[in-house]
């Protein structure tokens, strides 16, 4: 695609990096039939490349955003469906990173969205803060039905029902320390906790720790180790999203340096993409890109790590798993056979559902932000899962599991969770 920069322009090594991605779009139009959004709504401008123009045209005249071009850059998933189709290599991710900044800085959303926006980013970083909102979440949800009759509260809304009806009570799995290999102390690992999940899934976690240490590998929480940046991030507020990372890292390299890693294990694959992405994100950072680099460099979602560890045979459990693919995991991370490898030498009867590659709608937070169109990739994904009959779905990334379990009388539990319970763990609290 041909560009029109200037030199003083270009001269800005993020706007640089933006120009040499849009030129590597060749128009071609296969990403159209892999973008959820494309195929729900039908517009151009909803797709990929439409989407590419827009940024294109704003970048190109150094202009703030518009009504328009805002709409469809929030309308985007970040389910980078499209950079796994793309023949010509548009690293579509960085693009629409870098596009969500500049709206973030240069347009001013409606008064609602913003409190909306505010709301969510203030909340969910912090587990604390997270589990308070939950519990006036609970509150609020007989009303719910009258919220999404008015249009001003209809997304807030889908913030309420979204909310679970009881929260688990708080786990020490959550709390910094070391839990010891069981036997002889193969591998030493860290693991991110989280914000979101701690709260809402805690048992995601336990299942992990369980089953590793009982593999012989150390886990530890780090002291200090917190939000990973990646909610705010996609939601375009950049210098907080790496704050978050600054603090992560500093976290890490201090046991990297301390009593050594051979990996950080992440469990929830929307913030795994991210913390694998810190070297790009601070490529410029004098003081933080090799540290960035030694830490995405030892990464692994816990089912890529789990894959390279000794795992006995097992027999057949006689239960049909439909396997959901995360967007992060499989178009963002590249992980596409492991988890599912994992659970069929488990002893598990493995499914793949139908239109596999497209979202559920979850995104972070876009089913709370855009939630009539999640609600129409919701019932696309749940359709299909159920055509599977499965006796229960696993998946790696707890919003994924929260949308498609908003939908399904069938148990959604976290891969993981499963694999654990194969080798002598507790059985999923979601199926008891």
């Amino acid at each position: 695609m041909q560009t029109n920069f200037s030199p003083a322009q270009l001269a800005d090594p993020k706007t640089a990096e933006a120009e040499g991605i849009v030129r590597k779009c060749v128009h071609c139009g296969f990403c159209t039939a892999t973008c959820p959004t494309y195929v729900t709504l039908g517009n151009e401008l909803d797709s990929p490349r439409g989407r590419i123009y827009l940024i294109k045209e704003m970048l190109e005249n150094n202009r703030p955003a518009d009504e328009k071009t805002a709409l469809h850059v929030d309308r985007c998933l970040s389910c980078l469906a499209c950079v796994t189709t793309c023949p010509s290599g548009v690293d579509y991710m960085h693009l629409i990173d870098h596009a969500r900044i500049h709206v973030e800085k240069t347009y001013k959303r409606p008064p609602m969205l913003r409190l909306q926006r505010a709301l969510l980013a203030y909340f969910m970083p912090s587990p604390n803060r997270f589990r308070f909102a939950m519990t006036l979440a609970a509150l609020g949800r007989p009303f719910a039905g009258l919220m999404r009759r008015l249009p001003a509260l209809k997304s807030f809304a889908a913030m309420v029902e979204l909310a679970p009806r009881e929260l688990p009570s708080r786990s020490h799995f959550t709390a910094p320390g070391t839990f010891p290999a069981k036997g002889t102390r193969q591998k030493r690992v860290a693991m991110l906790t989280g914000c979101v999940q701690p709260v809402i899934d805690p048992g995601i976690n336990e299942a992990a720790i369980e089953l590793l240490t009982n593999l012989g590998v150390e886990v530890v929480l780090p002291k200090g180790e917190a939000c990973c940046g990646s909610l705010r991030h996609h939601m375009g507020h950049e210098e907080p999203a790496l704050a978050s990372a600054r603090n992560n890292i500093d976290a890490w390299i201090a046991e990297m340096d301390g009593a050594g890693l051979d990996a950080i294990v992440i469990t929830a694959s929307g913030c795994g993409n991210t913390i694998k992405d810190y070297g790009h994100m601070f490529r410029g950072d004098p003081a933080y890109a090799d540290k960035a680099k030694r830490v995405s460099a030892i990464t692994s979602d816990v089912a890529e790590y789990i894959d390279t560890l000794d795992l006995p045979e097992q027999t057949s459990k006689g239960m049909v798993v439909a396997y959901h693919a995360a967007c992060s995991l499989q178009h963002g991370q590249k992980i596409t056979v492991q988890p599912k490898l994992l659970l069929r030498r488990a002893g598990f009867t493995v499914r793949d559902p139908a239109e596999g590659h497209l979202c559920c709608g979850s995104a972070g937070t876009y089913n709370m932000l855009q939630s009539d169109i999640a609600d129409q990739l919701k019932a696309r994904k749940v359709k299909n899962l159920k055509a599977l009959k499965p006796d229960v779905i696993a998946a790696g990334n707890l919003g994924c599991i929260t949308q498609i379990g908003s939908g399904m009388d069938v148990p959604v539990v976290h891969t993981v969770e499963l694999l654990n319970w194969a080798y002598g763990g507790r059985k999923p609290a979601g199926l008891k």
